[in-house]
């Protein structure tokens, strides 16, 4: 009984404690999935939006541990697109009827504030919205990037346990991560981020923490990513079959931001046949097919044997269509009710 008490209260209130959002994911029973799905409804209708997702580098100076882009990984051939095939790239998304570029890759110096702001400018002539996920940046950077044109930026916290954090990513600063993303809000991004779930040491307790701050935050996207190892880190040998509950972490998300845009993740898709299918059916409207050049894609191997989804709106719709959903004509904004 308090189970379902506890949901009712997450689906009037959109507000729970942590100790509701632990006994939630604690549990077993399966209708919280159903729950969220009707949130999403009840929110974000039946559209499921398409981002073209761009992965332009592969050069990282980060050395997390549970990443195959790490700097340590020398094993990993490493590229840079040029503009002209980013541009490419943009085109060929544009043309096959997608609204929305996302544009990520590692943290790449190399990068610059300048050549990324010329970057943004060029995208932005195809009027279309564009997302950043480039990592960690000085504030000035994401204020150039905001005034070239950029809509919404991607930076996951990927947990908000401080120990584990610091553990994960050494010489990297959980209280810069955190500062990163308040600039990214009050600069007028809408504002990604999401965790993964699995890591090593990772508990129940943290996990609630992570929804807590998602909530806290009012993050307008939220990513939920299965931890799944690479080979070519130190965490090759940990467990994976982390879909359950990362499927329940998304869920709890969708009930306390009832409004914002979740992703489906290629993660899920990996770790489950139809993963992506099941997300969309618990909470997420988001999926981000890839763009990148195919002699590039398996190159960006942040985790081993990633699915791609057929990027073609046709295919897609098809597929979708037997859920009772259709694919967005819009840019997909969080809350503009004349860009929804």
């Amino acid at each position: 009984m308090l189970f379902y008490k506890i949901l009712e209260k997450a689906k009037e209130d959109n507000s729970l404690s942590k100790e509701e959002i632990i006994e939630l994911l604690d549990s077993k029973d399966n209708s919280i999935y159903n729950a969220a799905d009707e949130i999403r409804k009840k929110t974000k209708g039946d559209n499921i939006h398409l981002r073209a997702l761009i992965e332009f580098t592969n050069f990282c100076h980060c050395n997390c541990f549970y990443c195959g882009l790490r700097y340590d990984n020398h094993k990993i051939k490493r590229y840079r697109l040029k503009e002209d095939d980013i541009l490419l790239s943009v085109d060929n998304a544009i043309k096959s009827n997608y609204k929305t570029i996302v544009l990520q890759g590692g943290e790449d110096m190399f990068w610059s504030k300048e050549k990324i702001c010329n970057l943004i400018k060029k995208i932005k002539e195809y009027d279309v919205a564009l997302t950043l996920s480039i990592g960690e940046r000085p504030k000035d950077e994401y204020k150039a990037f905001k005034d070239a044109g950029a809509d919404r930026f991607l930076l996951r916290i990927e947990t908000t346990d401080k120990t584990l954090y610091r553990k994960l990513h050494p010489n990297m600063s959980f209280e810069n991560r955190l500062r990163c993303l308040k600039d990214l809000k009050k600069l007028g991004f809408e504002t990604g981020t999401g965790c993964l779930v699995g890591l090593p040491n990772q508990t129940i307790d943290s996990l609630a923490d992570d929804i807590l701050f998602f909530k806290e935050l009012n993050a307008d996207m939220v990513g939920i990513g299965p931890f799944i190892p690479h080979p070519n880190t130190p965490l090759a040998n940990e467990k994976k079959d982390n879909f359950d509950l990362s499927l329940r972490v998304m869920a709890i998300t969708r009930l306390l931001l009832p409004d914002i845009n979740i992703p489906a993740t290629t993660a899920m898709e990996t770790l489950r046949e139809n993963g992506q299918i099941i997300a969309l059916q618990s909470g997420a409207n988001v999926i981000m097919p890839n763009f990148t050049s195919p002699e590039h894609k398996n190159k960006y191997e942040i985790y081993p044997n990633k699915v791609y989804s057929n990027n073609c709106i046709n295919n897609i719709s098809e597929k979708i269509k037997k859920i009772g959903r259709n694919i967005s004509n819009s840019k997909g904004y969080r809350t503009d009710p004349t860009k929804l």
